[in-house]
C-alpha cells in the first residue's frame, strides 16, 4: 500500500499527539456542557472518533451517521444521501461532529443543516484535516487537527475506493492511482 503513497503528510506519532491535544481541549470546553454526543461520519471518521473520544476526559455518548457523496470516485458527486441515520435523539444535547476531512464542505454543510433541524443544544465540528483553499461552503470548525494540501489524502480512516483506511499515517495518494 505504501508504494501508492506519494508523500507521508502526518505520521502516526503526529496524529496521536494532535488528537490527544484536541481531546484535552474539548474536555475543558465541554466540562459544564453535558451530555456530550460525538457523532462520527462513517466510514472515514470512525478511526479519528475512536481515538478522539478516548482523549476526552468526560462522559460521552457516541453515535454514527453514514452519508454518501463520493461513491467509489475521487470527487464528490454533489448529491448527499443519508445511508445510516443516528440511533438516538440529539434534541437538547451538545453535539460534536467528528469529521475526517473538510474538503469542499458540501457534505458537512448538509450534515450540519440536517442535525441542526433536530434541535441540539449546541452543534460543533471537530475535523481531523482541513484542506487549504477548497471550501465551497462556509463552515466553522471549532477544532481542527491539521491543515493539509489540496491532494488526494488517504490513511487513518480515509480511503480511495475503500482502500488505504488502515494505514496508521496520513499520506497523499499518487495521482496515477486515482486518475
Amino acid at each position: 500500500m505504501y508504494e501508492d503513497i506519494q508523500e507521508v503528510l502526518f505520521t502516526q506519532e503526529q496524529i496521536r499527539a494532535r488528537v490527544a491535544q484536541m481531546g484535552a481541549q474539548i474536555a475543558v470546553d465541554y466540562a459544564d456542557r453535558q451530555p456530550l454526543v460525538v457523532v462520527s461520519v462513517l466510514k472515514g471518521a470512525a478511526v479519528f472518533m475512536a481515538d478522539l473520544v478516548r482523549a476526552i476526559d468526560l462522559p460521552v455518548e457516541m453515535d454514527f451517521m453514514a452519508v454518501s457523496s463520493y461513491g467509489l470516485g475521487a470527487t464528490s458527486s454533489g448529491a448527499v444521501d443519508i445511508v445510516k441515520d443516528l440511533s438516538m435523539s440529539i434534541e437538547g444535547k451538545h453535539v460534536l461532529i467528528a469529521e475526517d476531512i473538510l474538503d469542499s464542505g458540501l457534505t458537512l454543510d448538509f450534515l450540519v443543516r440536517e442535525l441542526s433541524s433536530r434541535k441540539p443544544a449546541t452543534l460543533e465540528i471537530a475535523a481531523l484535516l482541513r484542506k487549504r483553499g477548497t471550501q465551497k461552503a462556509e463552515l466553522s470548525c471549532a477544532y481542527v487537527g491539521f491543515e493539509c494540501p489540496d491532494e488526494f489524502i488517504v490513511g487513518y480512516g480515509l480511503d480511495y475506493a475503500e482502500r488505504y483506511r488502515n494505514l496508521p499515517c496520513i499520506g497523499a495518494l499518487k495521482p496515477e492511482v486515482y486518475q
